[in-house]
């Protein structure tokens, strides 16, 4: 669940919340949501350290070594089986030239006597060649020795690619298991990151990081992994063998490996480097198509089709250059590899002839030796092959690790409890806070709600009004002071514990995919349905829901979609009131409303505040004329206390925002 989705729950426990518009753009902090239309986004980290990366990588499979030996165990058996059967397989190529010339000699005649015979007429190239050559003068192709060679060549590949066949059964619910781990600590680490991360990062591109890039790395470590081991093995084997059947066309075979290092060292840095920049740019399109979507309504409102428009095209067209030149670079390798192997192929095809026709090599070698450079070639090219989707797999990685990576909140040190049933009163001790060290936001400020209280907090744009409600959730740590909630710390008590207090209703509304019973109950989870109705009677959502169809039984989408903005709102309320919290925040909760909608809300409300200290945050002066303390704050003080009534016969700041919004009208 996102930040802003978890922000929105309006339930106790959360663990974020939604900084009200007013505060966060005048204190120049940018949302999760926030692009970039008019500004450039943060840049991504790119692979820079690629095999320190790569170790990290595969270190995601560590936990399953006992199943990776038996992968090791089956790729090996089956590489050393595929292996060992063109030298088989060379047997029986022997087999048959043998039978075809020894069928086209005199019988009678040992094979000495027909080489002595050979040379005496001066004809030494085939003497030499007989000379190598295991045949019997007279005797054709002994078939069922040729039939038994073909069926243990057969055999030996049946089982090496049982050996793959099961290699890959068990390194496929490892990856699945490793990735299954993976996302799960990226979902872990986003609810024990502080807001402030989520406040100067892209939703889009948070999203492209635990989406796009964990598929990434599964086909990175699903395919890779057993390719390259494979490859690795078959190179190593296919090097043995060459050697044990001619040391010289071996050396010529091996000409290709400095050629490959060279260019899987050149090609590879630059995709590398590439293909980083590919998935950023996905990252950024993400969140351009994501704010196009989630904020369609204000863009067609404001004409500005055109410019969301132009804004995608151009960031398509920079992930359609990144991709094309990753791609580009990357699928050199390949064409080149393959030309490397076939000046390789053509040398060894020359001097393996003459080594045959010269008598120090038999035909079944030969071809045997020819196969072993066809396969030698092949898994280094599918080594540079898999080098396109590895570059791709640390690329999307490291930005995986970079959010793993990332400052947690601080650690809670509990010290403290709180009573059983608290009371409820909140007292600020000359608290300081700032969002950056050289600019405090608020500084020195004291305060105190007492139980049952409704305490409202009003004052112009970026007076911090919502970070004040912030710090008492713990979403920000304090600079300076404490914050008491029934004279105990709140830094002293776990944020579980404080949270479970608090109950919370902001002015955007969430609500998930479920039923209107489900939404409710996600205030209390072991709410029965009659607590649940009970709730919703209290918060007048019981009259709208019994006029439709299916009832509480109503399927609403994750927007509310189905239901009016008033009634999401009051949903939302009944949510919060079915959590019994000590402590209520109220946050906007009727701006999205009209005004007939907004004096049910306010209904609502009033029941939901009774008996629980609340603190509301509030534009519109009119619906906190009956609190019984109003704050008003400038610049991160509180300037002005008192009741509605007190604070306008002072005619400070609080009667200069009352005449602001109702210069011309009666009061």
């Amino acid at each position: 669940m996102s930040a802003r989705e978890t922000d929105a729950v309006n339930t106790p426990g959360t663990p974020g919340t939604q900084h009200d518009h007013d505060e966060h753009d005048d204190d120049f902090m940018p949302t999760a949501g926030d692009g970039d239309m008019f500004g450039d986004a943060p840049a991504v980290r790119k692979a820079e350290n690629f095999w320190p990366s790569v170790r990290r990588l595969f270190g995601l499979l560590a936990p399953h070594k006992l199943a990776l030996t038996l992968v090791l165990a089956f790729v090996a058996a089956s590489v050393v089986l595929s292996v060992l059967a063109p030298k088989v397989l060379g047997q029986a190529m022997d087999a048959i030239f043998n039978g075809v010339v020894g069928a086209q000699l005199p019988q009678g005649v040992s094979k000495d006597q027909l080489i002595d015979q050979l040379r005496a007429q001066g004809n030494d190239q085939m003497a030499d060649m007989l000379a190598g050559m295991n045949v019997v003068p007279g005797e054709g192709i002994d078939f069922a020795r040729l039939g038994m060679i073909i069926l243990v060549v057969l055999g030996m590949y049946v089982i090496a690619s049982a050996f793959m066949w099961a290699q890959g059964a068990v390194l496929n619910r490892i990856t699945m298991s490793a990735v299954s781990d993976l996302r799960s600590r990226v979902e872990a680490k986003l609810n024990a990151l502080p807001l402030s991360y989520f406040d100067t990062r892209k939703r889009g591109d948070l999203l492209s990081r635990v989406t796009n890039d964990v598929d990434n790395v599964q086909n990175a470590l699903q395919q890779a992994f057993a390719q390259l081991v494979q490859s690795a093995l078959s190179v190593i084997g296919i090097t043995v063998m060459m050697f044990v059947v001619s040391w010289q066309l071996a050396l010529v075979a091996l000409l290709a490996l400095p050629l490959a290092a060279v260019v899987t060292g050149v090609i590879g840095v630059r995709s590398q480097k590439l293909f980083a920049a590919q998935w950023k740019e996905t990252g950024q399109l993400n969140g351009t198509i994501e704010e196009s979507f989630s904020g369609h309504d204000l863009v067609t409102i404001f004409g500005r089709s055109d410019r969301m428009e132009a804004s995608f095209r151009e960031q398509n067209a920079r992930l359609y250059q990144a991709s094309a030149g990753a791609q580009f670079v990357s699928g050199m390798i390949m064409p080149v590899m393959q030309f490397v192997s076939y000046l390789s192929y053509v040398g060894i095809a020359v001097l393996g002839g003459l080594k045959v026709a010269s008598g120090t090599m038999t035909l079944g070698d030969a071809t045997a030796f020819i196969q072993y450079s066809r396969e030698f070639t092949q898994p280094l090219s599918q080594m540079a092959g898999m080098a396109n989707m590895l570059q791709s797999g640390v690329a999307s990685a490291e930005r995986i690790f970079e959010l793993l990576d990332a400052d947690e909140q601080d650690p809670d040190t509990v010290s403290e409890k709180l009573p059983e049933h608290p009371a409820g009163r909140v007292t600020f001790d000359d608290v300081s806070f700032s969002y950056e060290p050289d600019e405090p936001l608020i500084e020195h400020l004291s305060f105190e709600a007492r139980p049952g209280q409704t305490v409202a907090i009003v004052g112009p744009t970026g007076a911090g009004k919502t970070t004040l409600v912030n710090l008492v959730m713990r979403f920000y740590e304090l600079t300076g002071g404490r914050i008491l909630l029934d004279g105990v710390d709140i830094t002293e008590i776990s944020r579980a514990d404080l949270r479970s207090q608090t109950g919370m209703v902001l002015q955007d509304t969430w609500l998930f995919k479920g039923t209107i019973l489900d939404n409710i109950r996600y205030g209390r989870l072991d709410a029965t349905d009659d607590e649940v109705v009970a709730a919703a009677r209290a918060t007048f959502v019981d009259r709208f829901v019994r006029q439709l169809p299916e009832g509480y039984d109503t399927v609403i989408d994750e927007e509310g979609g189905s239901i009016s903005a008033g009634e999401r709102q009051l949903i939302t309320i009944a949510r919060a009131f079915l959590a019994r919290p000590t402590l209520l925040i109220l946050d906007e909760a009727t701006s999205a409303v009209d005004t007939r909608t907004e004096a049910l809300v306010q209904h609502a409300m009033a029941a939901l505040r009774s008996d629980r200290t609340s603190f509301v945050i509030a534009h519109r002066l009119s619906t906190i004329r009956d609190a019984d303390t109003i704050l008003v704050m400038e610049h991160g003080s509180i300037v002005e206390q008192g009741s509605h009534d007190e604070l306008l016969e002072r005619h400070g700041a609080y009667r200069r925002l009352y005449e602001s919004q109702f210069s011309g009208t009666t009061e």
